[in-house]
């Protein structure tokens, strides 16, 4: 998922899955420099140390107020429910494959 973060400014809450397989959640207006932060150690202090961090999952919303109401909520979750947003978010993003185009390139 990495290589598809925006890089524009706006409301993302996102899951990072640390090196020692555990989940990071936070909110930020500037995704990519968040991600940056917390690889280089100098994002939350739980990510120090755990690094580096893989973005398994994002959303964007329109305000900082529904950023932070979403990001309560995420960390609410138990971490199998994490892994079900993970996978979810995963499976809609095959939806936008052209398979005929992946079959192609497969023969």
């Amino acid at each position: 998922m990495e290589s598809g973060i925006p890089s524009h400014k706006g409301h993302f809450v996102y899951i990072l899955q640390c090196a020692d397989n555990t989940y990071y959640t936070g909110y930020t207006t500037e995704l990519l420099r968040r991600i940056n932060q917390h690889n280089s150690g100098r994002g939350a202090k739980y990510t120090r140390g755990r690094g580096p961090v893989k973005l398994v999952y994002m959303e964007e919303g329109e305000s900082r107020s529904w950023g932070q109401r979403r990001e309560e909520a995420i960390k609410r979750l138990s971490r199998e429910q994490k892994e079900l947003l993970v996978k979810v978010q995963g499976l809609e993003k095959l939806k936008d494959v052209d398979t005929d185009e992946c079959a192609a390139k497969l023969s």
